[in-house]
């Protein structure tokens, strides 16, 4: 998708943050590349694209926003790593799956974080695990009874192997001392079609499921956000089940590594801007986003402390891809 030019001159007239390195003919001068690794639709998507439109707004230049879904949301990664010049005209959607993934294979792949460089955690996921409303499950604890009853034989989706919610749902069930067959997908919304067609049983990924519980069509038996949600008052909380946790699996912006520090502090106050802009808080209030923003140092030392949390849960339960 192409976000619609807009004339430069007008940039350099509105925006403040832009116009200095504009107007001595640096960056940004040409179209920008936007990457994320997951399918259109749904929360992640919205923001992004949002916040890109007024980053576009800012600058004067137009924004390629390219969707690449599939291997467990690593592609803009191995785009950004392989292939992106440091030039700030390729930027990416970073997650916790892409920290974690150098530790699951033997192939190369990247160092998490000296070959990227971080300019802006934004925002987390709102996981919950949905089913469908005919199902007869009224609670979560009826679903894991069923599981107990029938070892090995619901099926729940999530959004790939070895994804931050595929090995918080694995923990969920050794928790509870039960086994459920893991069905992984490009991306929320498909696990969502397969559910309505009946091809799995329970959808444990992001909210692309929000629709749907919103028509009655699901029913949402659990949140993994700290505190309930306000659309679904019902819903319990992971802490409250007894499970001790709660997963929102950060995410934010990156570009490729040696990325000039003048470019990145233009990026990062752009897109703060952005983010902080009241369209793009509406997409975070209608989805109920939690706010995790970190600006560039900050989310590097995020990303560190994390790496290490990474690597020792892959050991910890002997992961691999391979």
């Amino acid at each position: 998708m192409t976000i619609q030019r807009r004339a430069l001159l007008g940039a350099l007239a509105a925006s403040p943050l832009a116009a200095p390195a504009l107007a001595q003919g640096r960056y940004p001068n040409r179209t920008i590349r936007f990457l994320i690794p997951w399918p259109p639709g749904g929360s992640l998507d919205a923001l992004h694209r949002q916040m890109f439109e007024i980053f576009q707004r800012d600058t004067g230049q137009s924004i390629v926003i390219e969707n690449m879904p599939g291997a467990r949301g690593t592609r803009a990664a191995f785009f950004l790593t392989q292939q992106a010049r440091p030039d700030g005209y390729t930027l990416a959607h970073h997650h916790l799956s892409i920290l974690r993934h150098p530790f699951l294979t033997r192939q190369p792949t990247w160092d998490p974080i000296t070959d990227f460089s971080y300019i802006m955690q934004v925002t987390g996921f709102v996981f919950g695990t949905a089913v469908r409303a005919d199902r007869g499950w009224n609670t979560f604890d009826d679903m894991i009874a069923e599981a107990r009853r029938r070892p090995g034989q619901l099926t729940y989706s999530t959004s790939g192997i070895a994804t931050t919610n595929h090995l918080a749902m694995e923990d969920i069930l050794a928790q509870r001392g039960v086994r459920m067959e893991h069905i992984p997908t490009r991306g929320a919304q498909e696990g969502v079609t397969m559910l309505l067609g009946r091809q799995i049983d329970i959808v444990a990924d992001a909210q692309s499921w929000r629709p749907q519980v919103e028509s009655g069509e699901f029913k949402l038996l659990s949140v993994w956000t700290p505190t309930r949600l306000g659309s679904a008052p019902n819903a319990p909380t992971l802490r409250e089940l007894g499970l001790g946790t709660s997963v929102t699996s950060p995410y934010g912006i990156v570009g490729p590594k040696g990325l000039d520090p003048e470019i990145v502090d233009i990026v990062h106050r752009s897109l703060k801007k952005a983010f902080e802009d009241d369209a793009s808080q509406a997409i975070m209030r209608r989805w109920e986003n939690p706010n995790e923003y970190l600006g560039p140092q900050a989310y590097l030392e995020f990303a560190r402390e994390r790496v290490a949390y990474e690597r020792d849960t892959v050991r910890r339960l002997n992961l691999s891809i391979d």
